[in-house]
């Protein structure tokens, strides 16, 4: 029987074969970390006073979740941070404003097919878009992986999801990964490795497979990861990055169930409140005004997420009852956006752009809800609580649906937009 993409990754690290359900000492090829930095480098300190990173070309650590600093607690915890990364010479550290930690690895390179990332928050498998193992550890464990470089990861069994077609006109990855989610459930592939196959990948740009790999931990999955191939090489190469150790699953490679999707039948989705996995066609709910729509993050903050966004808003407003955020994943994409307008649609149209960054995603700052508000939102969570204020609600939608739904002031069918 062949082996699955985990299995050859983990081998190949590990140094030897493996099988589901093994675990395995390897050494990451890069160990990501954001603001939590501080409490990290809190409990490197105590565990190896005065000491020295094992591999500080490993390591990256960009600033992104409370940026600027909201409080002078968080100024302190970031200039620690900064001194700690000049201390230690990590050259991979990156300033408040370059962007968002999940847009940021990809612009530097730092995730090349077949590579190793770990890091300190659940979305790192991200990367998993560019064919990395990609996951998420907890702080301690990072801790540990500044002191000695090697960790520990038990072989996950893997799905294989199998697209097949394309994506119609209003429709997004995101409406597709939504629909997947409410399909599998949010703990459904727990621990495991969810693969995407099919001639449907070919349709999909590396933007969109960034943000179904994304909400792969939404699902339970240890990584979400998608084949490499010429958009693949064409993302890396345009970075001067490498692109030369690529893997993907055999043909007769075990997998634990095969789900199949008809990209064509994917029509436009949302999430309810308070659970990612309680998807529902747009079309289905009744009459929902909303307070704010939030367009961006790391899951839906690139620059094909705001040209579509700014094709449904161009020369529109934003409904008077509605608040519109934008957040831009990094200063690249902003900058894009802005040489090619769309930043000035929807600025015109009516929204607000906040610097690259997490801003009200994680409810620290920057568009915080009131107790009763309801908003839609393009990011990758809808839990109670998740933006700031336990009494609110939170919708999760595709850029396309958060436009149409900015202007008419209630949750829309994009498609319903003339």
């Amino acid at each position: 029987m062949g082996r699955t993409f985990a299995m050859k990754v983990l081998g190949r690290a590990a140094g030897r074969e493996v099988v589901p359900g093994e675990i395995v000492f390897v050494e990451p090829d890069i160990v990501l970390t954001h603001d939590n930095s501080a409490a990290i480098i809190a409990k490197f300190e105590a565990t190896v006073p005065g000491g020295r990173v094992r591999h500080p070309d490993r390591i990256a650590i960009v600033l992104d979740h409370v940026i600027p600093a909201d409080t002078g607690r968080d100024a302190a915890a970031q200039s620690r941070i900064r001194q700690f990364a000049r201390t230690q010479g990590i050259a991979n550290f990156y300033e408040m404003g370059t962007g968002i930690c999940h847009q940021v690895v990809p612009e530097m390179g730092l995730c090349p097919p077949g590579s190793l990332v770990v890091g300190s928050d659940s979305h790192t498998c991200t990367y998993g878009a560019f064919n990395s193992f990609a996951t998420g550890i907890d702080r301690t464990e990072a801790a540990g992986l500044w002191i000695t470089g090697r960790t520990w990861l038990r072989v996950p069994d893997s799905i294989c999801i199998d697209l097949a077609g394309g994506l119609r006109s209003r429709v997004s990855a995101k409406d597709l990964v939504l629909r997947i989610i409410g399909d599998v459930g949010a703990d459904g592939a727990n621990y495991m490795a969810v693969e995407y196959h099919g001639p449907g990948v070919s349709s999909l740009r590396i933007s969109e497979r960034m943000t179904v790999a994304n909400m792969g931990v939404e699902m339970g999955a240890k990584i979400a990861v998608f084949p490499a191939d010429g958009r693949t090489r064409e993302f890396f190469q345009d970075r001067g990055a490498s692109c030369t150790g690529t893997l993907w699953s055999d043909f007769d490679a075990p997998f634990s169930r095969t789900l199949e999707y008809d990209l064509g039948s994917i029509v436009p989705m949302v999430a309810r409140p308070h659970a990612v996995d309680d998807a529902v066609p747009v079309s289905e709910l009744p009459a929902t005004p909303v307070d704010q729509v939030l367009l961006g993050t790391c899951t839906n903050g690139r620059y094909e997420d705001f040209a579509a966004a700014a094709g449904l808003l161009k020369g529109r407003k934003v409904s008077p009852r509605t608040r519109l955020l934008v957040a831009p994943a990094s200063r690249e994409v902003m900058l894009r956006c802005m040489n090619e307008g769309i930043l000035q649609v929807l600025v015109e149209a009516g929204g607000t752009v906040i610097p690259p960054g997490c801003g009200p995603c994680l409810g620290a700052h920057q568009g915080v809800l009131a107790p009763g508000e309801r908003c839609l939102s393009t990011a990758n969570r809808n839990f109670r609580g998740r933006m700031g204020e336990k009494d609110s609600e939170i919708y999760l939608c595709s850029p396309e649906t958060a436009a149409a739904s900015a202007v008419t002031g209630e949750i829309t069918d994009p498609r319903e937009v003339v």
